[in-house]
């Protein structure tokens, strides 16, 4: 059995899938692509058991068969390889594989692909289709407030909520929060569900520039979502997700705008004189100043920086952790930011100053103890 396909074609499809392998698993056929050969179309598929990722493209094949190839082998091969035809030759009494290339061939032992854990099925669905616009912004504004903590498992994705006001993206590690909601989104089948983690960086990886569709299907246990001829399926957290909206305060009556490239550069400059342990940073706002200082009594290291603002409210001393403020204004990409406050010791929330009306962006910080 043999097909013939294009090395820059077979590298391109399995990079978009090979994110989710990893080489320490229990199960070695994990480490493997499932390669499904069916009327010229082969199906390459990867799995962690937890998230399933495929991708379809077309081959020169003799006849139908499957194989479980090695990933790390093949791709480390095809990343060496010039542009040229690969002739992959399979023999099924024992699964060995040659690769056969202008330049010579290439012999490794592949498996059964009977052994390779098979899909979940997937029923009781609701399905929504959405711009690809959407998903990768619900991704990336969110992805990195989602928490490490094990103990937490329900903060650990992105909670996607669906509904008549359009669709919205949260993500929390208790210390900060952020959401991201469109209104310009129309759903017929409201509800919601937690993404997690890994599947989310794997599709950030693979949602096109192009504002294609994107399908979302899901139910209570799984999500299956489609992206031209890419198809992943992740099981969904089954936890209960914190009602974040508890946690937004609503009166806040100070407000500053200040330049988003101004605050994150001088962020980034203090950042290294605060402790270690706390990344502590102390905003004294007093009429249009804002001095930022840090401080590392340990080894008597200190930063101020002042800068100007637009401030309207009472003159306020707050803290927070920098590194989650860096955190946050390193995926704005307006040129202003506004930080509403309300007291030193609740939240603050930083918001760019220029919104669509169909685009809502909102990141909660948690304010930290003054050390003097």
């Amino acid at each position: 059995m043999k097909l013939i396909v294009s090395s820059g074609a077979l590298l391109k499809n399995l990079q978009n899938i090979s994110g989710i392998i990893s080489t320490n698993t229990v199960l070695p056929i994990l480490e493997d692509f499932h390669f499904d050969i069916q009327d010229g179309i082969l199906v390459a598929t990867a799995t962690d058991l937890e998230t399933s990722v495929s991708t379809k493209f077309p081959v020169e094949a003799t006849e139908n068969f499957k194989i479980a190839i090695p990933a790390k082998t093949l791709m480390n091969i095809l990343k060496e390889l010039p542009e040229q035809p690969v002739t992959i030759s399979i023999d099924e009494t024992n699964y060995a594989i040659e690769l056969t290339t202008d330049n010579g061939k290439y012999k490794l032992a592949g498996e059964n692909a009977d052994d390779f854990p098979k899909l979940p099925e997937l029923v009781d669905m609701k399905t929504v289709k959405i711009p690809s616009e959407v998903l990768h912004n619900g991704i990336y504004y969110t992805i990195f407030a989602t928490s490490n903590d094990e103990l937490r498992p329900a903060m650990g994705g992105v909670f996607t909520e669906l509904g008549s006001n359009g669709i919205t993206f949260v993500a929390t590690d208790a210390h900060k929060l952020v959401k991201y909601g469109r209104k310009d989104i129309e759903v017929e089948n409201s509800g919601s569900f937690i993404f997690p983690k890994k599947a989310l960086n794997l599709l950030k990886s693979v949602i096109p520039n192009s504002n294609e569709e994107i399908t979302i299907s899901y139910s209570t246990r799984n999500a299956c979502v489609e992206i031209g001829t890419t198809m992943l399926i992740c099981r969904l957290i089954e936890h209960k997700f914190p009602e974040y909206n508890n946690v937004i305060p609503i009166n806040n009556p100070n407000l500053l705008t200040i330049n988003r490239g101004d605050l994150f550069s001088a962020l980034r400059r203090v950042i290294i004189f605060s402790n270690k342990t706390t990344n502590q940073v102390v905003f004294k706002i007093v009429g249009n100043t804002l001095e930022i200082n840090a401080q590392d009594l340990d080894f008597s290291n200190e930063a101020v920086e002042q800068l100007p603002c637009e401030y309207a409210g009472e003159d306020m001393e707050i803290g927070f952790n920098s590194k989650f403020l860096i955190e946050m204004l390193n995926v704005i990409s307006d040129d202003e930011v506004k930080l509403e406050l309300s007291t030193p010791s609740r939240a603050g929330i930083l918001k760019p100053v220029n919104q669509t009306e169909e685009e809502d962006i909102l990141m909660l910080v948690m304010p930290v103890m003054i050390n003097r």
